[in-house]
């Protein structure tokens, strides 16, 4: 019996792919319509998606096959669906990432945010959670992680190895001057000033310390426990604070992660008419207040659980050791040094990425007119993000890496090679995450099938009775859900499954679609309790300070705390901001026969 169940738990993947469509095949043969036939399309997709038993990104090609194979949409019409305007702006966004991180510019800012900041716990939390928070906004939240991480963890080495040095050299004055018996009352009179300094600050797992002598004293050993145990705190704290961070600040973007671009795309499939009531200047104002709420709201509750909030001179040793805040300060200051001068190619890549949020903001900025609509946008939206990213992103593979020096030769005396461009197409397909585009275009087609099927239609009505319900309590249920459900399934996914739902939902009570397409959206990306959750999940646990009761206990509060302040920002500037109040004309779009 035991090898039998082995043996299910190995090939679980293939039982899943041959029997899942078998199961619910019953569902279009006994209802034969075209809604029952997308429903099975998406109800498949769903389940290879939340099992991952293939690819996500084969998974998003399945509605090229089966919905021409089902009557629902010729071909031609599935595959238009895989490069959208959303899908350019994507790439456009993702090109400027990877040139901003393959000239090291994004670690550039980083080691400068944090040499203002300073390295006090509590400032250095907060100075590693703004940097990547900011980094997020620009480029992967996995490469935020990966990168901020070993600089808090060389960071925290040389605050324990300072502080280790410190009492070692204090152990030392005082056996000198006191002789064995003065040594054992002075430690005992020091004990109250070192515990309390001790309690609120933490030592790596890792850490290799070796200062102490095998022969320590009791409370020499006793300090050493309490300093580990301290930075085994802090190094927790400053751990999920990484993660957490590059997850909230993705959502202050229209291009910081997938689940933005996904609602952007949806909107405009589902509701042709919307005026382009998502874009780049839009998503901005209003998540980027909200990013910063949540951004304090976690810290002050990482703070709370690592850290403590007593920061005397007396009570934290973390801030009355200015030994070790010099010595850490200086090993980042070490790192900065080492990157050397800004580039010509670092200054390139820096100001076409601060041109393109230029553009980016007043395309259309909303209180007045943007250059799109004055020179391009007359009488159509000729111009969308998505142009301008394209157009930037090209920049990159046009301008030198080098200022071209056409007067002068190579030492030797060969001739001059021209410069390679800022970005070339191995970098790019070595980086670029070709799978999101594919789950982009999978989303778009399952929308475009539900509404051409009439599915979306028959939803809209099967949900009309939860017009009883406060529109606040629907808003509020369904983020919890989705706050819920992205912690086992890829907020990807996530998304694509739930906003055409959404839509029909909003458009059969008469809300407006952003009311609950928006905030769901944003809540898609608070994966904080497990680390399976997401990449920078992953990344912070398997430096091996963290457990999973950790992450599960902060990453459940920041859930709770995230569904709220995400609703706090809907109710108030949210509402002006979109008109969230009343029910679009354009929404009406999918309840028409």
């Amino acid at each position: 019996m035991a090898f039998f169940i082995r043996w299910l738990w190995k090939y679980l993947n293939y039982l899943i792919i041959f029997f899942t469509p078998l199961l619910i095949l019953p569902l279009p043969l006994i209802i034969p319509s075209l809604e029952s036939r997308c429903g099975y399309v998406i109800i498949l997709m769903a389940l290879f998606w939340c099992t991952e038993c293939i690819p996500l990104a084969i998974t998003a090609l399945l509605p090229v096959i089966l919905f021409p194979m089902m009557g629902i949409m010729e071909s031609s019409e599935v595959c238009i669906q895989y490069l959208k305007d959303s899908n350019m702006l994507f790439i456009g966004g993702l090109l400027v990432a990877i040139a901003v991180e393959h000239w090291n510019l994004h670690k550039r800012i980083a080691l400068r945010v944090l040499l203002l900041i300073g390295v006090k716990p509590a400032l250095l939390m907060m100075g590693f959670m703004v940097t990547t928070a900011f980094l997020s906004m620009w480029i992967s939240n996995t490469a935020s992680t990966a990168m901020m991480l070993p600089i808090t963890s060389a960071v925290l080495q040389q605050l324990s190895d300072t502080e280790a040095q410190a009492e070692v050299r204090e152990m030392d004055l005082v056996t000198s001057k006191a002789g064995p018996e003065g040594l054992e009352n002075q430690a005992f009179e020091m004990d109250d000033t070192t515990e309390d300094r001790a309690s609120k600050e933490f030592q790596p797992k890792d850490s290799s310390i070796t200062i102490l002598s095998t022969k320590e004293s009791p409370e020499a050993e006793q300090r050493r426990l309490k300093r580990e145990q301290k930075y085994l705190n802090l190094s927790k704290g400053l751990s999920l604070s990484v993660c957490y961070a590059s997850s909230i600040g993705g959502t202050a973007t229209l291009t910081g992660t997938t689940p933005n671009l996904i609602l952007k795309g949806q909107v405009d499939e589902l509701f042709p008419g919307n005026g382009d009531i998502i874009n780049f200047a839009s998503w901005f104002g209003f998540s980027f207040p909200n990013m910063v709420l949540m951004l304090a709201t976690s810290w002050l509750w990482l703070q709370f659980m690592y850290l403590g909030f007593k920061y005397s001179e007396k009570s934290s040793g973390c801030v009355a050791n200015k030994d070790g805040d010099t010595e850490a300060y200086q090993v980042m200051k070490e790192e900065y040094k080492k990157l050397g001068s800004m580039s010509f190619a670092e200054v390139s890549v820096l100001v076409l990425f601060v041109l393109l949020v230029l553009l980016w903001f007043t395309r259309e900025p909303g209180f007045m007119p943007g250059w799109g609509s004055v020179l391009f946008n007359k009488d159509k939206p000729y111009v969308t993000d998505g142009t301008v990213a394209i157009f930037m992103s090209t920049l990159f593979f046009i301008i030198p890496s080098q200022m071209p020096r056409c007067w002068k030769a190579n030492v030797d005396g060969s001739p001059l090679k021209p410069p390679p461009a800022l970005l070339n197409w191995d970098v790019v397909h070595e980086k670029m995450p070709w799978n999101i585009i594919l789950l982009l275009g999978g989303g778009f087609a399952l929308a475009r099938g539900s509404e051409t099927s009439g599915l979306s239609l028959w939803l809209g009505q099967s949900l009309a009775p939860l017009q009883s319900i406060p529109p606040f309590a629907i808003s509020i249920l369904l983020c919890m859900l989705v706050a819920a459900f992205t912690e086992c399934f890829s907020n990807t996914a996530t998304t694509t499954l739930f906003l055409p739902v959404l839509a029909s939902m909003a458009t059969a009570m008469k809300l407006h679609p952003l009311y609950v397409m928006l905030p769901c959206t944003i809540c898609a990306s608070l994966a904080f309790m497990l680390p399976v959750a997401t990449p920078p999940n992953a990344i912070a646990f398997s430096y091996g300070n963290l457990k999973v009761i950790d992450m599960a206990k902060a990453g459940f509060i920041l859930n709770i705390f995230g569904v709220l302040t995400i609703n706090i920002a809907l109710h108030t500037w949210g509402m002006a901001m979109f008109d969230l109040h009343t029910f679009p004309d354009w929404a009406n779009v999918t309840t028409t026969p």
